[in-house]
This record gives C-alpha cells, structure tokens and sequence, in this order.
C-alpha cells in the first residue's frame, strides 16, 4: 500500500515523502495515528500545496540535530565496570549504561539512537556514534575502566 507520511519516520523516511508499506501496517498503525496519509490523487495534491511547510520543518529538525551533533562530538563517557582475568569484564556494557553515563552528563538520548553493535566485554576506550537524524552521526568515546 502506498503512503504519504505525514511525521518523520526513521524507518521509513521523511515527512512528505511517498513510501510503500503493508497493508496492515499502514492500516492499523500509521494512518489512526495520523503518521501517513493513503497516497491518493487528491492527497497528492494538498501534500504538494503544503510542501513549503515540510520543507520547513524538515530544515528544522535537521538543525537541531546539527546542534545536538555539536553537543555529542567530543564527549566522553566513563563506566566502572568489575573486571576477571585478563581485563575481560563480568557482565558487559551495554546501551542502556552508554544511555545511564550521557544522562550523568546531562545528554539525553534514546535506545534506538545508541550504534552499538554488539555489547562491550572488555576493558578499554571504544568509539561510539550516536545516531541523532538521517545522515548525522557523531561518535562519543566510551572509557570502559576496572573498578578499584
């Protein structure tokens, strides 16, 4: 089924852009929650008298995320983590502590912004990027230390 998304959805694009999706999917989530329009004729149409103010919302978002961008570039984050033998770690960090350290430092961000492929089972400095918008990506480093 084809959709005009009203909202920026990172999945699937940006506001005012036509996407295919399923039928259930734009059916039972997307269109009562006012995300997407059905891509028909007389949608296209109002969408493109409206396409100014998507535009302008779009530079907007993009923006504040260039902002957020300045914030997290540069940051670095330390957990104390209790370490076995040869610096590898009891249990692992993961994004929910990466989340836990930027919170202590009065940056928020969400789960689903954390890049972290796999979780952290040892010691040292790793690069993490942060994903804030489509295509904005700074990296914080993440000192991961022994305890005592």
């Amino acid at each position: 089924m084809r959709v005009i998304l009203t909202q920026t959805i990172e999945s699937l694009g940006i506001i005012g852009s036509e996407v295919e999706v399923k039928a259930g999917y734009a059916r039972n989530f997307l269109l009562p929650q006012k995300k997407a329009l059905t891509a028909t004729p007389e949608n296209r149409k109002r969408l493109e008298s409206e396409k100014a103010k998507f535009e302008l919302q779009i530079a907007k978002e993009r923006k504040l995320a260039e902002e957020m961008a300045q914030k997290l570039e540069g940051v670095v984050c330390r957990i104390v983590a209790k370490v076995a033998e040869e610096d590898r770690l009891y249990g692992s960090v993961a994004v929910r502590d990466i989340m836990d350290a930027l919170a202590a430092q009065n940056i928020v961000v969400e789960k689903r912004m954390v890049l972290l492929t796999e979780p952290i089972k040892q010691l040292g400095s790793f690069k993490i990027p942060i994903r804030v918008y489509k295509g904005v990506e700074p990296e914080i480093t993440l000192d991961v230390v022994s305890e005592g």
